[in-house]
């Protein structure tokens, strides 16, 4: 099953995502039917060995459109910028690097030591291929009504302060998890074209399951944000945080089985699968964020069923 379409006159600020003029700005639209348009080869990447750049920063993986990189910095850099974010170090150097589905061809990583040096750093984004399907017809919907904005605002609201709640979890150290068992419903980075339109692209992947299907945790964090009713497009919201800027949200759930504020650890029992919200059936929309950056959760945790 795979998430309702946003309304168009308010997808620039919601949840799922910022309307986009383009699919990817390294190469044009491209029109697929495969299941992961990117293809297998590219999920069952994994982190690879740390690479070291001329600063003396070490990076593990190479960056991708919506790929999370992990990093350590020697002990006498003092600062990180990633074009203009500031990139939290933990006290033994380790850190993380986002970036967006539709970032740039290249990214400029800056490096501050305690010596006042600084060096930046070209960052080489590999693009990829995203799943396009174009419609001649123009999307449904229009310009939201009075009395949906004055419902939406507050949820929109609840979920911009739930994202600078951060936490000193550390589960962004973890390898990722798989939070439920079933069939890819929906990919990360998918689009359709409404009459030439680009509509919001796909903020998360989408798993298939009957209602009642448990979800756990992916990965330790702090729930920082437990829906205390159903919003109008998530549903029953859950979002967590896993430290470093880095963050869940749990879609659709028919159940929340935690509470704002909880601690949760890898592979403990969050919630369950439903169809609330804005959902044509039964499945759990499972999406991340570092910081700004919308991250593929695919990348993080490979193929279904497969332990790393």
């Amino acid at each position: 099953m795979i998430c309702g379409r946003l309304l168009a006159g308010v997808a620039a600020v919601m949840l799922a995502g910022p309307v986009t003029a383009q699919t990817t700005p390294a190469r044009p639209p491209v029109q697929t039917t495969a299941s992961q348009a990117d293809g297998p080869d590219f999920l069952k990447r994994p982190f690879g060995t740390m690479r070291p750049l001329a600063s003396g920063i070490r990076l593990e993986g190479a960056p991708s459109q919506g790929a999370l990189l992990r990093g350590t910095a020697p002990r006498n850099v003092t600062g990180l910028d990633l074009d203009g974010v500031k990139v939290p170090i933990a006290e033994d150097g380790a850190f993380l690097l986002g970036f967006h589905r539709d970032a740039p061809s290249l990214g400029v990583l800056t490096v501050s030591f305690g010596d006042g040096g600084v060096v930046s750093e070209p960052l080489a984004i590999e693009p990829r291929s995203w799943r396009v399907e174009y419609v001649a017809v123009a999307a449904r919907g229009g310009v939201p009504s009075a009395a949906f904005m004055a419902r939406r605002k507050p949820e929109l609201d609840m979920i911009a302060a739930a994202r600078l709640r951060a936490s000193d979890s550390s589960g962004w150290r973890q390898p990722f998890i798989w939070p439920a068992q079933g069939r890819i419903s929906g990919i990360f980075g998918s689009q359709r074209v409404y009459a030439g339109e680009p509509g919001s692209f796909h903020s998360g992947v989408d798993v298939a399951g009957a209602a009642g299907t448990p979800v756990i945790a992916p990965a330790d964090g702090v729930v920082i944000l437990a829906a205390p009713t159903p919003f109008s497009l998530e549903g029953n919201l859950l979002m967590i945080d896993h430290g470093m800027g880095l963050n869940s949200a749990f879609l659709h759930l028919s159940a929340i089985d935690v509470k704002d504020g909880e601690r949760v650890r890898q592979g403990q029992q969050i919630g369950r699968i439903g169809a609330t919200g804005r959902a044509t059936g039964p499945h759990l929309h499972w999406s991340m964020k570092w910081n700004d950056a919308r991250i593929d959760p695919q990348l993080l945790v490979g193929p279904m069923g497969v332990v790393r």
